[in-house]
């Protein structure tokens, strides 16, 4: 394993529990070689994401530079989301207070820099809204080609959750959305078809926290706290969207992909923030997503418990 070429990648993201679960399952990879860390308002305001970034790298070793991006989406006002994952963005367990600080440049900045610094192209992991990467599109247009690949959480072919059509990523922020699946980079969109099919359920948070280890301690709780709000709207268990975007780089054969056009939808009364894919092809465009369709889910919670096994008997 020490032999295999490690994969570069930025964590970009609004934590968020499902984002958080999604970081530990990076760090704990040894195929993922994790540059630098880069936050987004979204599911909280920037300054709690980027708080909670902070507590989670300090919780799982994560030595990464840290960079806040910008405290609102390009062209409207904030969106958070309380509701599923409360007043702090991270609410339940108690946190280690943060040892990393914060850069004195911007997560634009911070990943134009990473990218131009390194001799191989980089994959970036946006599990949040994509105000971040389409700044740096826009700012940075000649690292590009520095630019692997964008694995993302985000959008739903089928319905939303935010609104009927709308997920809330894409809808936080759908004009970031339209620069990024315009941009000729290779996507893979997890979306609300497979994410909502990625079920942890209470069986499995007893099996995470029977780990042992502190991270294995708070993963089970952040698993309890988050499946609160879902077990009110019916839910069986816990949908960990975001950790499915890092699984899809990691583990892709657990999971079914097809390759589609997917457009963003930025006006309209009921549709806003929608991702339109054209499952049947009417508008001849070629495909700009791989979108995942399914999961193995027996599979994905594995990989989440071998994940917290890696932090050892005493994380």
């Amino acid at each position: 394993m020490e032999n295999i070429k490690k994969i570069p990648v930025i964590l970009d993201g609004d934590p968020g529990h499902d984002d958080a679960i999604a970081w530990v399952v990076a760090k704990a990879s040894p195929l993922l070689d994790i540059r630098a860390v880069t936050t987004v308002c979204g599911n909280q305001t920037l300054e709690k994401t980027t708080y909670n970034a902070r507590r989670i790298c300090t919780l799982i070793g994560l030595e990464a530079p840290i960079a806040k991006g910008r405290p609102r989406p390009l062209f409207t006002d904030p969106m958070v989301a309380p509701n599923v994952h409360g007043q702090t963005g991270l609410d339940g367990p108690v946190l280690p207070e943060p040892k990393m600080e914060v850069q004195d440049i911007s997560a634009v900045e911070l990943m134009a820099r990473t990218l131009q610094e390194s001799d191989q192209k980089i994959t970036l992991i946006p599990t949040g809204p994509l105000t971040t990467i389409a700044s740096l599109l826009l700012t940075h247009p000649e690292l590009k080609d520095k630019i692997a690949h964008i694995y993302m959480m985000g959008g739903g072919i089928a319905y939303g959750n935010w609104t009927p059509a709308a997920e809330f990523n894409i809808l936080v922020d759908p004009e970031a959305a339209d620069i990024v699946f315009n941009s000729g980079l290779p996507i893979t969109m997890a979306g609300l078809d497979v994410t909502e099919k990625a079920l942890v359920f209470p069986e499995d948070f007893a099996r995470v926290k029977a780990v042992g280890n502190k991270v294995a301690e708070v993963v089970s709780e952040w698993l309890e706290f988050f499946y609160i709000f879902h077990k009110n709207k019916g839910y069986t268990g816990a949908p960990v969207h975001d950790a499915v975007a890092v699984a899809a780089l990691i583990k892709p054969e657990i999971m079914q992909f097809r390759d589609l056009h997917v457009d963003i939808e930025t006006h309209g009364e009921f549709c806003k923030g929608t991702t339109v894919g054209d499952v049947f092809g009417v508008t001849g465009k070629e495909p700009n997503a791989r979108v995942i369709l399914g999961i193995d889910r027996e599979a994905f919670v594995e990989l989440i418990i071998d994940s917290v096994k890696a932090y050892g008997e005493d994380a």
